[in-house]
């Protein structure tokens, strides 16, 4: 028998969650006169959210849309203050829980993982099937398009009912997921959604929209390592690798791929993102381009960094890309960095 969510929906809302919540949602935002604002009233504020999340009065506000360009421009919506506290609440009680179900090769949004530790992963499993690079080794390099402006709502639903029995928790959940809604430029897109009443798409600004992408994701992760017994398999948000000795193997498992992304969690993979080729002619994987014996970062990442480094020379926004730099073969640009301001200027 599975292990089902112990967590009652008062767990959640209860006045000690949402107060434990707080230091950790204030974490780097002090200065921020929203959050000043909210603190001012800071118990009357939390007590009126508990208030009605106990009453199911609660609905969530609409968004503060914007764009940034990391480094292709994205969309991104922030929610209230009030919402954004509640978004914690949901996640400090939910994560631990959904985390155990996720496979270990995920490595997205997960305490102890992410890209740094995602790249030694691929690095160590490329010497297990090239045997130390004596054999080739084939990589299957797959994108999905518009990950999150894609992800179905119902679908999602019922994938979190398999989980959570908690009528009350399934209720304040579908009030976040339902709170944002992926805006389609095209009517006739639009009228086929709104005749299908299928609503798409999670916010990038959310806490839980990483939590809830990474539970939408582990039905394909489950069906990548159960159902077609996949060994040497990453995942990080919607980028995900294969390794292997064969390139048959893996033009095979990507037709198992592409119609299970479709028609169980209808998404698509990118077009022109999708490719088999060998790690000796250069596999682009999490801003990096991994060659057998060493790996260079990708040539868009490094243009960004040479722009953010413009607008700002503060010490500790070199430290974060030397010690970026640190995790492949980045000495030139090092050196660049800590000896030649003037050129960081003029790039």
């Amino acid at each position: 028998m599975g292990i089902f969510f112990a967590h009652k929906y008062d767990n959640i809302i209860s006045l000690g969650n949402l107060l434990k919540a707080w230091p950790e949602f204030l974490n780097d935002k002090r200065n921020r006169l929203d959050i000043q604002e909210f603190q001012r009233h800071l118990m009357d504020n939390i007590f009126s959210l508990h208030a009605d999340l106990k009453n199911k009065t609660y609905k969530h506000s609409n968004y503060q849309a914007f764009k940034i360009n990391d480094p292709k421009p994205r969309d991104i919506h922030k929610a209230s203050v009030k919402d954004r506290l509640c978004h914690h609440a949901i996640y400090r009680i939910l994560y631990p829980y959904f985390d155990k179900k996720f496979i270990y090769d995920s490595y997205s949004c997960r305490l102890d993982k992410g890209t740094h530790k995602a790249m030694e992963l691929f690095r160590y499993f490329f010497r297990k099937v090239s045997k130390n690079n004596t054999k080739t080794c084939w990589v299957l390099k797959c994108d999905i398009r518009k990950f999150f402006a894609s992800i179905d709502h119902e679908i999602l639903k019922e994938i979190l009912s398999k989980y959570l029995f908690d009528k009350d928790t399934l209720w304040l959940l579908g009030q976040v997921i339902d709170s944002f809604e992926t805006k389609c430029s095209t009517p006739s897109v639009q009228h086929i959604y709104a005749m299908a009443d299928m609503k798409k798409g999670l916010p990038l600004g959310n806490l839980t929209s990483q939590l809830l992408v990474n539970i939408y994701m582990n039905e394909f992760d489950q069906f990548m390592k159960h159902k077609l017994k996949v060994k040497y398999y990453i995942r990080y948000a919607d980028d995900f690798v294969i390794l292997s000795e064969d390139k048959t193997e893996l033009d095979n498992l990507l037709r198992y791929i592409d119609v299970f992304l479709r028609d169980q969690l209808k998404l698509n993979l990118h077009p022109d993102k999708v490719y088999i080729r060998t790690i000796s002619s250069g596999v682009d994987f999490l801003g990096w381009v991994h060659f057998p014996k060493h790996r260079v970062l990708r040539g868009a990442t490094k243009r960004r960094m040479f722009r953010n480094l413009v607008k700002n020379l503060k010490p500790n926004a070199i430290s974060s890309y030397l010690g970026m730099l640190s995790h492949g073969n980045g000495f030139k640009l090092k050196k660049k960095i800590t000896n030649d301001t003037p050129f960081i200027i003029e790039v």
